[in-house]
């Protein structure tokens, strides 16, 4: 089973599911899928599994601990809470020190309640979250419990600030950006975000896509999936 479960590195631009086309392609396979969606704007470690006996078990994978380097811009809100979305620039009348970072940070470590982007995956009435946000419905999402268990303050350099930030599942680094910024009364969205580890896969074993077909036909050209 995890034979045919591996990481791929996404580059900014295509979403997760056009990744598992280019792993389709690569592989031959018809049954690919991936652990937990990468942004179109982020770039990073997605997990995919090749074969039924890997989809199946990509449930295990989406659970594991995440670890991501996430830059964050102040001084806008976004609608969709990072780069791609409409910018709404926000008055602040006070530069937050780093002292004052630091301590917002705290405040978000642990176990957290955190409301989900509006441009989401998240279901709302058979539907997705992003979907019916392009319609122009309002959408009124509950809050959920996820923990955040480490956040490194790692660069601040007004307006940017780069944290590292491991997460358990169901976290948006995206609402963390969104709630940060607003904690500290200056807007943000997250301007960069890469995701550097999924459980035990990290970034020096992901795959690189111009490399894909090389991998498969050296790992797994002969077997079935």
């Amino acid at each position: 089973m995890g034979k045919h479960i591996f990481a791929v590195w996404k580059p900014k631009g295509p979403t997760s599911h056009d990744m598992v086309d280019v792993v389709r392609r690569a592989t031959g396979e018809r049954r690919v899928g991936h652990a937990g969606t990468l942004d179109p704007l982020a770039e990073g470690v997605l997990v995919v599994g090749v074969g039924k006996e890997a989809t199946t078990s990509l449930s295990v994978e989406v659970a594991k601990e995440k670890e991501y380097v996430a830059e964050i811009m102040f001084g806008s809100e976004s609608s969709t809470d990072d780069a791609e979305g409409e910018k709404t620039e926000i008055s602040t009348s006070h530069i937050p020190s780093e002292k004052e970072v630091r301590e917002a940070l705290e405040k978000f470590k642990g176990i957290i309640q955190q409301v989900p982007p509006i441009y989401s995956a998240v279901k709302v009435k058979g539907k997705t979250a992003y979907m019916l946000a392009r319609e122009g419905e309002k959408i009124d999402l509950k809050p959920r419990t996820v923990e955040i268990k480490q956040l490194e303050f790692l660069e601040y350099v007004w307006p940017r600030l780069t944290l590292r930030v491991v997460t358990g599942p169901g976290v948006y680094i995206r609402s963390l950006a969104r709630d940060l910024a607003r904690a500290l009364g200056t807007g943000g969205y997250i301007s960069e975000l890469t995701r550097t580890r999924v459980g035990e896969f990290s970034m020096d074993s992901a795959v690189p896509v111009d490399k894909l077909n090389e991998f498969w036909n050296e790992n797994f050209g002969t077997m079935k999936a």
